[in-house]
């Protein structure tokens, strides 16, 4: 994930650096050496030549954005059961993902990430939990090493069909000793514990309506022989809690600690119904969540308590979900939504501010999957940041505040992201694939998946 040996990013109107004292630099920049921050400082206090320089000037610089949660696969299926909550929307979708390929999700796969690099992201989770005819983690990750991002490749799991009152088909459901197995080979296989990362791998069986208890369980234990992080869906929906209820006689959240689903290896996505007790359990336990605003407003799945999770003390970072229920994947767009929801959800509260979900969706998100070596720009860090230029029509009038610009006006794809100095987006283009062949490629495999080839 390294790119020149030395690279020196100058003039920049402000570098956002989301360091302990959430430093704001005018006037600044980075030293960058083999892909780690060794300064970041107002642009005369840096050195003045690099082996790559990069001005900046008329740029706001952050830190690459952290994405918690995701479905790339569902990049191929957009705008479909577009009036209908999560459960009927699943059953909708579940036949059609019955469909795919392992070119289906190579290319879905990178359309995702690019989406992701054109907003900013630099590192960002997978939840892949469907893998029919010969499809593997391994497509994935094979793919997302070209596009360059950062990748938390999940290895999600269904096991629990209609027949034995699951929610999924038969048919998309896989034994539990295949999935086990197939979790420690990506493990040994593909997982690197150490900083600087470019892949780790995460067990991450999908929902407590789409696998077995023994599995829920076995799977937490894997995954602590391991030392990775678990992952699942949870609390999303008033359907699930009444699942949970019938079926084990307890909350979403009471059965994911009956079966050792809480700590701080875990993180949840969307944790949208959690009272507050729950949420002092998950702060007590150092439990995190994947909040995805726009997933569960496009669901009518509620809104998350986010405020609370926050001043309890719960990790949280952001998902944009799958591109099926979001229907995008622009990750700044998403910490403007949090914002702005978070906003409606706590009236009593004081407003969530632009720089506390700035925050959440760059350290936030960092903490989230467990990573120290990103999230801020700092000496020692990874040198994963972004670049908007304000020099456009959508910015006029906003510049008294460039950081709050970014944010409160409407959404655009950056200029520049880098991860690990190495450039994935340069002038508003990818840099690591070709994008016109690719959209080709993905919307031939949509629309063979969507007529039932």
């Amino acid at each position: 994930m390294e790119g020149v040996s030395t690279l020196l990013v100058r003039n920049a109107t402000v570098v956002v650096t989301m360091d302990d004292e959430r430093r704001e630099i005018p006037d600044g920049g980075l030293y960058v050496r083999d892909g780690w921050i060794e300064q970041v400082a107002a642009t005369s206090e840096l050195p003045t030549d690099a082996d790559e320089v990069i001005d900046l000037s008329g740029h706001v610089v952050l830190p690459g954005l952290v994405n918690t949660h995701h479905h790339l696969y569902q990049t191929l299926t957009r705008a479909l059961a577009q009036d209908v909550g999560l459960f009927d929307w699943l059953r909708t979708l579940y036949p059609i993902w019955a469909r795919l390929t392992p070119d289906d999700v190579r290319v879905s796969t990178q359309v995702g990430l690019v989406e992701l690099a054109l907003s900013g992201c630099t590192t960002s989770s997978d939840h892949l939990y469907l893998f029919p005819n010969g499809c593997r983690l391994d497509d994935a990750i094979e793919a997302a090493r070209q596009v360059g991002l950062r990748f938390h490749a999940a290895r999600g799991s269904m096991s629990l069909g209609e027949s034995q009152g699951g929610l999924p088909p038969d048919s998309v459901v896989e034994d539990e000793d295949t999935i086990l197995a197939d979790t420690a080979r990506l493990i040994e296989t593909y997982h690197q514990p150490e900083p600087g990362a470019a892949v780790q791998i995460v067990v991450a069986p999908c929902s407590p309506f789409s696998v077995t208890t023994e599995a829920m369980r076995r799977s937490a234990e894997l995954a602590r022989t391991y030392g990775v992080r678990l992952h699942t869906h949870l609390a999303e929906t008033v359907d699930e809690e009444r699942f949970c209820l019938e079926t084990f006689g307890m909350t979403p959240l009471e059965y994911a600690a009956s079966v050792g689903w809480l700590g701080e290896d875990v993180w949840f996505a969307h944790g949208v119904h959690i009272d507050a007790a729950g949420v002092d359990e998950m702060a007590a336990t150092g439990t995190g969540v994947a909040h995805c605003p726009t997933s569960n407003m496009r669901l009518a799945s509620g809104i998350a308590p986010v405020a609370a999770y926050r001043r309890a003390g719960v990790p949280v970072g952001l998902g944009v979900d799958g591109s099926a229920s979001n229907d995008g994947g622009h990750l700044l767009a998403e910490a403007r939504q949090a914002m702005l929801v978070a906003r409606l959800a706590d009236p009593e509260q004081p407003l969530m501010s632009v720089r506390e979900s700035l925050e959440i969706a760059t350290r936030g998100g960092a903490a989230v999957l467990g990573r120290s070596d990103i999230g801020s720009l700092e000496a020692g860090k990874a040198a994963d940041f972004t670049a908007i230029s304000l020099e456009r029509v959508g910015y006029a009038g906003s510049l008294h505040d460039p950081v709050a610009a970014v944010l409160l006006c409407a959404p655009v794809t950056v200029d520049h992201t880098y991860v690990g100095g190495r450039p994935i987006v340069r002038d508003g283009a990818v840099t690591t694939v070709d994008v016109d062949i690719l959209v080709r490629q993905h919307n031939v495999a949509s629309r063979r998946l969507l007529r039932g080839d």
